[in-house]
């Protein structure tokens, strides 16, 4: 079990991107939050196996339809203990 935290700039607010990282994250099986914050990235805690984590990316780099991701950034990262085994939008 790995974690990593992601930082998803572009246009990544108002477009649906929690969500649809919520819906990858649940389909991919990897636990940890989405969230704005306030310079306009989304951040991204995950925790899972290398192949899951690895999939995660790939659906950050693309988004969902209306989003313009221009980088995503990836940094291990310590166990999130409020995740409680699920993935959520904070």
């Amino acid at each position: 079990m790995e974690t990593r935290r992601y930082l998803v700039s572009g246009r990544v607010q108002g477009v649906g991107f929690r969500f649809f990282t919520q819906r990858e994250a649940d389909k991919i099986g990897v636990s940890g939050f989405v969230r704005n914050l306030d310079d306009g990235r989304v951040e991204v805690v995950a925790s899972g196996s290398a192949e899951q984590l690895a999939k995660l990316r790939a659906a950050l780099e693309r988004g969902p339809r209306f989003s313009d991701v221009t980088g995503v950034v990836e940094e291990v990262t310590e166990p999130q203990s409020d995740a409680g085994g699920g993935f959520y939008v904070a």
